[in-house]
């Protein structure tokens, strides 16, 4: 099952160099959708979290615990956007903006813990391992998307922008390992 795993997790982060296809399209085009692209991108992430994960939690954890976490995850993210402008914005200009950082940070933890998730379905059944690969590929499209929107506004070339954002995809492979063990 963990060669089934593998081999999904990699198709799955394949999905991420959909940042490929932005090439194609023209510049000026390119500069008026990314604001979008962007805008699309955080909104998903807080109507997921503040629809989906914070209230599932609550069925797992009791309440207060549960927002504990969740206020020690912003500060957490906080300081750490804190500290990257610190260290890599000396002046009032950045060429690279903390965020994009925080979001490779963010989604190579998503995309490993994807990995768990395909590992743990491929070793219940691989019906439900395929089910779950195809559920998540579905799900990484427009994440993906969004991330790379996200990578290019915060001042990542194209070319770097997809290498970051594969390599970060990669995490799934090595989440699917570490869960398997």
């Amino acid at each position: 099952m963990l060669v089934f795993a593998i081999i999904s997790t990699f198709i799955v982060s394949l999905i991420s160099l959909i940042g490929i296809v932005t090439i194609a399209i023209n510049d000026e085009i390119f500069k008026r959708v990314i604001f979008i692209l962007v805008s699309f991108s955080a909104g998903v992430l807080i109507g997921v979290a503040f629809i989906h994960l914070i209230p599932e939690s609550f069925e797992g954890l009791n309440e207060k615990l549960s927002m504990i976490i969740v206020l020690a995850g912003f500060s957490s993210f906080f300081l750490l956007e804190r500290i990257l402008r610190w260290r890599h914005c000396h002046e009032n200009e950045c060429e690279v903006h903390p965020v994009t950082y925080l979001a490779l940070i963010g989604d190579s933890i998503h995309n490993f813990v994807d990995g768990v998730v395909i590992v743990g379905s491929y070793m219940l059944s691989f019906d439900l391992g395929v089910m779950t690969t195809l559920a998540v590929i579905f799900h990484e499209m427009p994440q993906e998307i969004g991330d790379f929107a996200v990578l290019v506004h915060g001042g990542f070339s194209v070319k770097k922008a997809i290498s970051f954002n594969f390599f970060t995809a990669l995490t799934s492979v090595l989440g699917a390992i570490v869960g398997y063990f």
